[in-house]
């Protein structure tokens, strides 16, 4: 108990900003525990073993050495100070074998003084001195160990058996470095600018083709199995419309349900994926905001999208089970900021490609570097060197590793989610509201265009070219897709003439427009919910003078046959409580039996409040809220 009282105490003297980044840092771990009412709750949640054996998995070295130290020395002292109780008899019960094996003296924990600590793991002076206070710093912050009032450590009682089979190896203050590389022949110098221009490319691809994609799925959305996961066939045509990779396709998919931008819907034809109300607000952003919560879900997922272990189908839209993800990139990117531009090593084949012949060399020197800075994420873990793979070539598509090293990109992920939007807008220009249009019927936009002005391209022509520059090329039928829409001709020509550089449209351009609006409704189709047919043409003709069935707005289309513009159950109660006594048809012409549908409530999702966190760290800490404080009370 001395224990969590200590570490209850250290959570007391925190700062309600100081509680709320703890909370958010260890927000996965914790969701999988009763929500905490008080700072006893949260300490005991801290602490068990449920909690520990996700929060060490983003322990570095020196982190996990001071514990695992610490912890052998806690549990020692404590066997000296509490003998174990005598070994039950022959024959005795398994609750009497289980007590005893769980007795006190193996799970129980004594206080350490950290010199202690430091003189076990032989960092009494120097540098190594200095990365262990800093380590044991580190670990009471993150709420996994706490200092009692006398100044010594205590740890969670079970992490001596939690550690016991790591290979922790002798302490390290120092992270190794990748051997460097030196460039292909062929390859100019590189510099900061080349580096910043390959990153800045990589994240307005991603922009566009998270655009897409999200487009696709507001047009039509996406069809699940039944087992999980989408269908081959939709990720095809998903693949298709976003102009991407299928690999990249799920990889975005997940990013993007993980950010909250889709959500996976139950309906009489099965489950879906649409977008969410946070996608209308994600349209509104500008491309580096947008990308911000799409690289922040990559670098808490559960899971490698691109990498299919061997014998599965690939699909996406699945719940991940990798919980060494994280702390997987975490450790690659952390290895790669230290590599030198110009020094880093090409991107290695991936695993499933017919280049066997490369050399791996590079790839181990990275991982035996990664590994310092994740230590739980790579010991034991199966197909390691393919994994490594797939999140470097998934790195590299979203921007944030290039030429063997971390961009800035991929320097502000590292750092923290937050510094995200800072490098976003510095690496994308602003969005263009002009285009120039050609008389070839073409419109360019030398750079990224705004939303305002890609939704009136994308209405009234197709987009023909990709890049630095985006080509739209207008036809007869995009044209005539836009006066579907509803645009009236002298509106859209209004319209592109203000999304004109030049303030002006090319003569061919008005003249397609003005031609294709005439020929446009020349023909109509008329909508009906349904149809209503007798052979009696006096019972037709009675049904549209009926003044009781006015709201069904019956019209007649031929002698025998009328339309309404209610759906077929509305139009069927309408006509009986007139007193006639229609009969459903299908159509086939097969009269249908009717049965009394049954309906089910749909469980609304809540919203994200950014201040939640926050709100419940003033809480736990019994801090007044100050935007309630000086409100009257009811």
């Amino acid at each position: 108990m001395e224990g969590l009282d200590a570490l209850t105490r250290s959570l007391a003297q925190r700062t309600p900003e100081q509680l709320a980044a703890l909370l958010t840092r260890h927000a996965a771990p914790l969701s999988l525990r009763p929500a905490a009412t008080g700072l006893r709750d949260l300490a005991t949640a801290l602490w068990s073993y449920e909690t520990l054996h996700l929060l060490v998995l983003h322990l570095d070295h020196p982190q996990l050495q001071v514990l695992a130290a610490t912890a052998r020395i806690s549990q020692d002292r404590a066997r000296q100070d509490a003998p174990a109780p005598a070994a039950p008899s022959s024959g005795a019960d398994y609750q009497s074998l289980m007590a005893h094996r769980l007795s006190f003296a193996r799970l129980a924990s004594a206080p350490v003084p950290p010199d202690v600590t430091c003189a076990e793991l032989g960092a009494t002076a120097g540098t190594a001195r200095a990365t262990a206070e800093a380590a044991l710093r580190s670990l009471c912050d993150d709420g996994i160990a706490a200092r009692t009032e006398d100044g010594h450590i205590v740890v969670p009682p079970r992490t001596a058996q939690l550690l016991a089979a790591a290979p922790l190896g002798p302490f390290t203050a120092e992270p190794p470095r990748p051997a460097p590389h030196p460039a292909r022949p062929g390859t100019g110098p590189l510099t900061p600018t080349s580096l910043r221009d390959e990153s800045a490319a990589a994240a307005a691809t991603l922009a566009t083709t998270a655009e897409r994609l999200l487009a696709a799925l507001a047009t039509q959305p996406a069809a699940l199995r039944k087992s999980g996961g989408l269908t081959v066939r939709e990720t095809k045509r998903l693949a298709k419309t976003a102009g991407a990779t299928e690999a990249h396709t799920r990889l975005l998919l997940d990013l993007a349900l993980a950010a909250d931008l889709i959500a996976l819907t139950r309906t009489p034809s099965g489950i879906t994926a649409l977008p969410t109300a946070a996608y209308d607000d994600w349209l509104t952003r500008t491309p580096g905001e947008r990308l911000a919560p799409l690289l922040t879900a990559w670098s808490s997922l559960w899971g490698l999208p691109t990498h299919t272990p061997y014998g599965e189908t690939p699909t996406a839209l699945v719940r991940g089970h990798d919980r060494h993800a994280p702390a997987l990139r975490y450790a690659l990117l952390a290895a790669l900021a230290a590599v030198p531009l110009g020094s880093g090593a090409p991107l290695p084949p991936l695993p499933d490609t017919s280049q066997t012949d490369a050399d791996t060399t590079p790839l181990r020197e990275l991982l035996d570097a990664a590994r310092w800075h994740r230590p739980l994420a790579f010991d034991a873990q199966p197909q390691i060197e393919d994994r490594a793979v797939h999140t470097l070539h998934e790195a590299a598509y979203l921007g944030l590793v290039a030429h063997g090293t971390l961009t800035p990109l991929g320097e502000a992920l590292l750092a923290g989610p937050r510094h995200l939007d800072a490098a976003l807008h510095d690496l994308l220009p602003a969005p263009l509201d002009h285009a120039h249009f050609q008389a070839d019927l073409t419109a360019v936009v030398p750079g990224r265009p705004t939303t305002t002005l890609t939704d009136l391209l994308a209405a009234t022509a197709d987009r023909e070219s990709e890049g630095h520059a985006v080509t739209w090329r207008f036809t007869p039928a995009s044209v005539r897709r836009a006066l579907d829409g509803g645009h009236r001709p002298a509106d859209l020509i209004a319209a592109l003439t203000a999304a004109s550089a030049d303030s002006r449209l090319p003569q061919p351009l008005t003249y397609l427009i003005e031609d294709t609006a005439r020929a446009h409704g020349r023909m109509r189709v008329v909508p009906a919910a349904c149809c209503l047919r007798s052979d009696d043409e006096t019972l037709i003709a009675e049904l549209a003078a009926h003044r009781a069935l006015h709201h069904l707005g019956l019209r007649a289309i031929a002698p025998t046959v009328l339309v309404s513009s209610r759906p077929p159950a509305d139009t069927l109660e309408a006509l009986r409580a007139a007193g006639y006594a229609p009969a459903l048809e299908s159509d086939t012409g097969v009269t249908e039996v009717e049965r009394l549908p049954t309906h089910r409530t749909r469980t609304p999702v809540p919203a994200r409040n950014p201040d939640a966190t926050l709100a419940l760290a003033r809480r736990l800490l019994g801090t007044p809220d100050p935007a309630t404080e000086g409100c009257p009370q009811p």
